[in-house]
């Protein structure tokens, strides 16, 4: 019997909070990828920009360099001059190429944290942060109209032979740039010892050869490329870095340093081996802005980051805005503010003073420099200068829970979910009743807080079939309540 498959429609590509991915040899194809790129040349030509150029680099998944080929072969027939990562680097080092060299535009091949089965196209604006709305609907607009069509392409080693392909190394610049904000000496001078966990991704090397050759001591696990990525998701929380606190708590170490798989997001651990989570995360850099290099500049946070914020905003007399879930949300406001720095749940914080974008790397070095500046202070281990953070802007008991639906009824079950967040809401958790409800501005969740300050937030991604159910609480027990609450109401649609 012969069995003719239905020929598939063009893919719908729609980009989430932070780029599109999917599947690799499902929906995320080399014909896919030339999608997305053909978007960001139409993008660059009907703005007269192609003298500028674009950047183009990738991470280490299964194949990244040559999806990133691809890309470039579609820049290049649009006669965009292209730099090309000379090996695959950190998301941030396009946007720090981007902004060096004055490129119209960023194109970085990664999935960022998903599973290692996936891959992802991100774009970077001309100021290097993740492009905005505005960026997507004019690129997702030319996709649209791109499926099953003959895309342009010039054969990648004849473009080179031309001159037209420049391969980048970012290291040199970057540790220029980073030496204009941050004393790198002061940090390799520190008898102190920490572990850096990279999960085999594209961060491997950077923060151990920033602090190389002086007093301190960097160990460093998992730098080897595995697309596999261990078998874990390239996320730093736990359970995936529980291999990295384990080491930490058996003793010797100061400091855990923790990065994702495209190196733009950042975690941490102190010297017991108990993860600093990532609004805790969010409330040391703030304060270590604010206390110790004495800023005053407005911050912005995400709708699913800490409350802490907003009390240390008070407490330093210091406006915090809001924005919905995705640095392409949280990079164009903290432009707009002229913001000292902004950040979200999932552990990615940018800076005014560097990029307007995540980056794990820098951020990560802040959170060294800060736990020294603390022990200058007598607040020392790491874990006294957390407990310090707390007295002044509160508890955070933090918990997220991820609910994986399935890819192909993700559509439906949105719906349903949406429907039962409005008809079937709860009163409240842990017998404290709601006071405030909050239907997300991009319409994909709601919020609700309780009068003590704790909150739930519902929120189904943009960018895997899954739904986040979120809380931070003023204690453990109400953290548990809430959580459990979320998960009904969400197992229920």
């Amino acid at each position: 019997m012969t069995i003719i498959a239905e020929v598939p429609a063009p893919t719908h590509i729609v980009f989430g909070t932070d780029g599109w991915r999917a599947k690799v040899a499902d929906e995320y194809t080399f014909e896919n990828v030339r999608r997305c790129a053909h978007g960001v040349a139409r993008y660059v030509v009907d703005r007269g920009e192609q003298a500028r150029g674009v950047v183009v680099a990738y991470d280490r998944r299964f194949a990244s360099e040559d999806f990133a080929a691809a890309a470039a072969e579609v820049l290049l027939a649009h006669d965009i001059s292209v730099a090309f990562a000379a090996r695959a680097v950190p998301t941030q080092m396009s946007s720090f190429e981007v902004v060096e060299r004055g490129a119209a535009a960023g194109v970085v091949i990664t999935a960022s944290h998903n599973p290692w089965t996936d891959n992802g196209f991100k774009v970077k604006s001309p100021t290097g942060a993740a492009a905005g709305p505005e960026i997507l609907a004019t690129l997702e607009a030319t996709i649209a109209t791109n499926g099953g069509t003959a895309i342009p392409r010039r054969p990648f080693a004849d473009a080179e032979a031309a001159g037209l392909v420049e391969r980048f190394d970012p290291y040199p610049g970057y540790e220029r740039f980073v030496r204009r904000t941050l004393d790198l000496d002061a940090l390799k001078a520190a008898d102190v010892r920490i572990l850096v966990e990279p999960m085999w991704g594209a961060g491997a090397g950077w923060i151990s050869r920033l602090l190389e050759g002086g007093r301190i001591r960097v160990d460093e696990i998992h730098r080897e490329r595995n697309p596999y990525f261990g078998g874990v998701n390239p996320e730093p929380i736990r359970p995936n870095i529980d291999e990295a606190l384990g080491i930490i708590a058996s003793g010797g170490y100061d400091l855990g340093l923790l990065l994702d798989g495209d190196a733009d997001r950042a975690g941490a651990a102190d010297e017991r081996g108990v993860f600093i989570h990532q609004l805790e995360a969010f409330g040391l850099l703030m304060y270590y802005m604010l206390e110790h290099r004495g800023m005053r500049q407005d911050v912005v946070k995400s709708v699913n980051t800490t409350s802490m914020a907003e009390r240390l905003g008070e407490f330093y007399g210091v406006a915090v805005h809001e924005t919905p879930v995705g640095f392409k949300y949280v990079g164009p406001r903290m432009i707009e503010t002229d913001a000292m720095m902004g950040g979200e749940e999932s552990g990615g914080y940018g800076f005014g003073m560097h990029l307007p974008e995540r980056d794990g790397i820098y951020a990560d070095l802040m959170l060294l420099d800060l736990f020294l500046r603390e022990r200058e202070a007598g607040r020392w281990p790491a874990s006294r200068a957390i407990a310090h953070l707390h007295e002044i802007a509160g508890g955070s008991f933090y918990q997220r829970l991820d609910i994986h639906v399935d890819r192909g009824g993700y559509a439906a079950f949105k719906d349903r979910l949406k429907t039962a967040l409005t008809e079937r809401a709860p009163a409240g958790f842990g017998g404290h009743p709601f006071t405030r409800t909050q239907v997300l501005t991009t319409g994909d969740g709601m919020k609700w807080r309780v009068d003590d300050g704790s909150w739930l937030l519902v929120r189904w991604s943009g960018t895997e079939p899954l739904v986040r159910v979120y809380t931070e609480s003023t204690s453990q027990e109400l953290a548990d309540a809430a959580i459990a609450v979320g998960e009904a109401l969400v197992r229920g649609a």
